[in-house]
C-alpha cells in the first residue's frame, strides 16, 4: 500500500502529542513493507525543535514552505497512492481535503487526533480550521483518537459516513525500561505540554501534593509553561523532553501521574500517548478518572486511580515493590495490545474495506454555519 499523509507534525514532537504517535505508527507501518509518504508544512517553532530530519527507508518526509509550492508535488503522489489520510491541525488541512476528496484515490481518510476539540468548539458554534463546509461527509473513512459517543458525535454533527476509533500507541523499540537518571529522578513526575484547561487538575494532582510533601521530590517536564507557573522549592522543571528522553524520565520515576485535558476527560475513551509510553517503561501511573480508562488498563492492578489530593497521598505512601507490580503489569498490558503494531494491523484492516458510498447529510443546519464561518 502507498498511503499519503497530510499532517501537523512528524519532524518536531515540541509541543504537540502528533508527531511522536506518527514515528511509532509510520515504522510499523514501513516495517509491514508499506510506502508512505508524510506532508508537513515547515513552520519556524518546529524547525527550531526539529528532532527527526526523514522516515526510514519507503518513507518519504516532505516539508514544503507553503501550499501552493508543494500542490503539484502531492498531486503527483496522490495519482499513485492507495489511500490518503488528512488529519486534524494540518495547517493546511481544508486544502489538502479538497485535493485529496477531488481526487481518484481508492480509500480517502480523515483522522482527528483531537476530537473532544473539534466537537466542543462546534458546539460552541466556534469555527474549526480544518475542516472545510463540506464537513467530514464526503471522507469514506473517518478515524479518531477518542472513541466511545464521540465517534457517534461525529457522523450526528459532521456527517462522517464511517467512523472507527484509532487510539494511541507506543513504540516498544522506544519506549522500554532504562536505566534511571539521577536529573530525573522523582518520587511522582509528570510529562506534558502546559495546557490552561488541564491546569486546574495539576493543581489538586501534584502542585499541592509539592506543597504538603516538601521532603519529596517532584519533576515536570514539557513545553510552554509560564513565567507564572506556581512552582514550589521541591518541583525540577525540565524543558521540553525530546521523545528518545521520555524512557530516562519515565524509568527515574516511582510513579508518575497522567492528567487528560478537560475536553478530553469529558468525552471519555481519550488515552493520552504518554499513557502508552510509561506504561511501556514499566513505571507505575497514577490517572486522573474518566470513562472508558478501564478498557485499556486495570484499575487498581494495571493502574492507580486519582480523584483527590489523598488519593495521591496514598500512591506515593505505596512500597517501592507494590509501585512495581503496577508498573510490571502496565508494561504487560501495552506490550500485549497497545503497541504501534496493533495500531498498524488496525489500520490496515480499516484502510482495507470497502467503503460506505452513499454519503450522510448533516443532521445539525448549526455545525454547517459554524464550519462555513471558519471557511
Amino acid at each position: 500500500m502507498k498511503l499519503l499523509i497530510f499532517g501537523l507534525a512528524i519532524s518536531s514532537s515540541w509541543g504537540n502529542g502528533h508527531a511522536t504517535l506518527w514515528r511509532g505508527l509510520c515504522s510499523a507501518l514501513l516495517r509491514r513493507g508499506h510506502r508512505i509518504v508524510f506532508f508537513e508544512r515547515d513552520v519556524d517553532y518546529y524547525a527550531r525543535h526539529r528532532d527527526l530530519t526523514e522516515l526510514p527507508p519507503a518513507g518519504k518526509l516532505v516539508l514544503y514552505p507553503s501550499w501552493p509550492d508543494v500542490l503539484p508535488l502531492a498531486r503527483r503522489e496522490l495519482a499513485g497512492a492507495d489511500a490518503a489520510i488528512v488529519t486534524s491541525y494540518c495547517p493546511d488541512g481544508i486544502a489538502a481535503a479538497d485535493l485529496v476528496l477531488d481526487s481518484a484515490v481508492p480509500m480517502r481518510a480523515f483522522y482527528d487526533l483531537d476530537t473532544p476539540v473539534t466537537l466542543t468548539r462546534l458546539a460552541a458554534d466556534e469555527a474549526v480550521a480544518y475542516v472545510g463546509p463540506r464537513g467530514l461527509g464526503d471522507f469514506d473513512l473517518v478515524l479518531s483518537y477518542t472513541g466511545g459517543r464521540a465517534l457517534e458525535d461525529l457522523r450526528d454533527r459532521l456527517g462522517a459516513r464511517r467512523t472507527a476509533p484509532l487510539y494511541g500507541s507506543v513504540d516498544p523499540a522506544v519506549h522500554r525500561p532504562v536505566p534511571s537518571e539521577p536529573g530525573y529522578h522523582a518520587d511522582l513526575s509528570y510529562l506534558g505540554t502546559f495546557a490552561a484547561d488541564r491546569q486546574a487538575a495539576l493543581e489538586v494532582l501534584f502542585i499541592e501534593p509539592a506543597r504538603r510533601h516538601p521532603e519529596r521530590r517532584f519533576v515536570l517536564g514539557g513545553a510552554c509553561y509560564p513565567a507564572d507557573f506556581p512552582w514550589t522549592e521541591n518541583i525540577f522543571f525540565v524543558r521540553h523532553l525530546p521523545p528518545h528522553e521520555h524512557p530516562a524520565f519515565f524509568s527515574s520515576s516511582r510513579l508518575t501521574l497522567n492528567v487528560t485535558r478537560s475536553a478530553m476527560a469529558a468525552m471519555g475513551y481519550c488515552p493520552s500517548g504518554r499513557l502508552f509510553e510509561a506504561a511501556a517503561c514499566g513505571t507505575a501511573i497514577l490517572s486522573d478518572v474518566w470513562e472508558g480508562l478501564d478498557a485499556f488498563f486495570a484499575p487498581g492492578r494495571e493502574i492507580l486511580l486519582a480523584r483527590s489530593g489523598a488519593d495521591v497521598d496514598a500512591a506515593l505512601d505505596m512500597s517501592d515493590d507494590e509501585l512495581r507490580r503496577i508498573g510490571t503489569a502496565a508494561r504487560e498490558r501495552a506490550l500485549a495490545e497497545h503497541t504501534a503494531e496493533h495500531r498498524a494491523l488496525e489500520l490496515e484492516r480499516l484502510l482495507g474495506e470497502t467503503p460506505v458510498t452513499a454519503a450522510v447529510p448533516l443532521d445539525r443546519p448549526s455545525a454547517t454555519a459554524a464550519l462555513e464561518t471558519g471557511a
